[in-house]
Parts: structure tokens; sequence; C-alpha cells
């Protein structure tokens, strides 16, 4: 399942977005992989677990995949006379966005198969377990976000008629007001811990409405802010000092915190110094410059720990 739904459905995703000859072929073969893989889970008799939402999400995943296979089967067939011409761009629609919500459903799932086999976040820890994996998760898709916008999302974006920082920013707000209210146990006393991870979550909502106010020119059209960076370095330099309990925790922190501070570092770099405000170099965006792919890869290997 982590094979199909892990890497081959998002990288058919992508060719599906280049529209490349390969799309079809790939997700064909990731969705004989998943349907396999459903099976054996259920069949193999190891290691039994109660109840648990791994195993509940499991079948809306699935159904979730059965319509997209038979949504790209009915466009394939290319049906395009009286009713179904009138609803063939829907169709397409529908087909673009679930294939697109897969991958991160899917990440969604992975999680939740690690937090099964572990057996954690379980009573009053769900909230902190909510806000940390969130976060760490936010980061991860950041960087592969900004690596498919890179490659093949400028085109897109200019069409949104915004700026990259606008989307951001905007997940950056909502990203904050999720960690503002789940990190504390509420009715608990407040600890240095809490204090530190709502402060940042409130610091995250008013940088992220600010960064959405300034991502356009007073005439209307898109422009570049670098305050989505300067809020992830800032998180990076929390994260970097933010004591644990165990010596090896407080580690894991100080380190991801330094790659933090460098991805915000090298996007301020990217946009302040090497586009000059611009939002590509090549007329058509098809050419970025070798350092704008420093800010993906740092971002990437980041992921919250406890």
């Amino acid at each position: 399942m982590t094979l199909a739904f892990g890497l081959i459905f998002p990288t058919g995703m992508v060719l599906g977005i280049v529209r490349s000859r390969y799309h079809v072929p790939v997700q064909v073969v990731g969705t004989a992989v998943a349907i396999l893989a459903y099976f054996l889970g259920h069949l193999h008799k190891g290691r039994q677990f109660a109840p648990n939402i791994h195993a509940s999400f499991a079948n809306s995943l699935m159904l979730m995949l059965v319509v997209q296979v038979v949504l790209g089967v009915y466009l394939k067939l290319h049906i395009e006379r009286g009713f179904h011409g009138r609803i063939r761009q829907y169709v397409v629609v529908t087909h673009g966005v679930v294939g697109k919500i897969m991958p991160l459903v899917s990440w969604i799932q992975m999680v939740f198969g690690g937090i099964t086999a572990l057996g954690f976040c379980r009573a009053d820890h769900l909230g902190q377990c909510l806000a940390h994996f969130i976060m760490g998760s936010a980061f991860i898709a950041y960087g592969i976000i900004l690596t498919i916008l890179l490659l093949v999302g400028q085109f897109w974006l200019r069409s949104t008629g915004r700026s990259q920082e606008f989307f951001d920013s905007a997940v950056i707000t909502a990203w904050g007001f999720v960690n503002t209210f789940t990190e504390h146990r509420w009715g608990s006393e407040w600890s240095h811990s809490d204090m530190q991870h709502t402060t940042m979550g409130i610091i995250w909502w008013c940088a992220g409405l600010l960064g959405m106010w300034l991502s356009r020119k007073r005439n209307g059209r898109p422009k570049r802010n670098i305050f989505p960076a300067v809020v992830i370095l800032l998180t990076g330099y929390a994260m970097s000092s933010h004591a644990q309990h165990l010596m090896l925790s407080t580690m894991v922190h100080s380190v991801f915190g330094y790659t933090l501070m460098a991805a915000g570092a090298a996007r301020i770099i990217e946009i302040s110094f090497v586009l000059k405000d611009r939002s590509t170099l090549s007329p058509d965006g098809s050419d970025p410059n070798s350092f704008q792919y420093l800010t993906p890869y740092v971002s990437l290997p980041f992921r919250r720990a406890f």
C-alpha cells in the first residue's frame, strides 16, 4: 500500500499534470498494486489490532480509488455526445481534484498506520499529536509542492492571478489557528512548552494574514513577499531551542530547527536576490535557477519529533 499510494500514485498525478502519455500506465500499475495489497492486508492473519482509525480509514481510501478509476476509464472512452458531452467538463474537474487530493489522503493513512502500530496519540494526548503531525506533515507537503510548482506549476500559478506567497500565507494562517488551540490540554495548567507552541501558533496566523495582505500590489496584480519565509525561519529558531524531556528529542528538535532556518533563509535569498521579486527568471518559467532547488530540498527532510 505504501508503494502504491506513497510513490506510484503521486508520480502518476504529476505525469497527469504535465499530460504525459505515461500517466495512464503508471496509474494502472498503482491500482493493481493497491488492490493486491488491500486483500493481502486483510488475509495475512498476522499481528492483530483493536478497532482503530487506520483500519476504518482504509475503506474510505479504497473507495476514493474506485471513484478515481471509474472517472478515469470514463474519460478515456471519450464519450462526448449528448448528455455525456455536457457533463464531461465536470467529470474532468472531479477527476483532477480527486487525483490531487489522493496523495494527501494517502499520507494521512500512512501516519494513521504508524500511530496504530506504535499505540500512541490516545486519550488526552490527541491534541498534541494532531498539532505535531499536522505541522510536520505540512512542511513535508510544502517542500513537495514547492518542487512541483518550480518544475511544472508556473503556468497554473499565473492563471490564478496570485503570487505563490498568497497560497503559502493562507495555509500558514490555517496552521496557526490549529496550533493555537491544539497544543495546550485545555483545563490543565499551562506549561512552558504549551506557551511556546501556542505563541508560535499566534505568530503563524498573524504573519499569515499579513502575508496574504502583502501578496497583491495596489493595482491588484500579484506581488512576492518574504513573510512566509520569515515564519519558517522563526519557527526553526524556536524549534532549535525547544527543550524536551529527553536529550535525544532535544537534539532532534535542534537539528530540524536548523534545517528550517536554512529553508527560510534560502527562500528569502531566492525571492529577494535571485528572482528580485519576480515570479520566474525565464519568460515561461520552465528554466529555474539552480539555487531555487535549495528551499524544497531543505524543507523535505523536516519532520516534527515528540
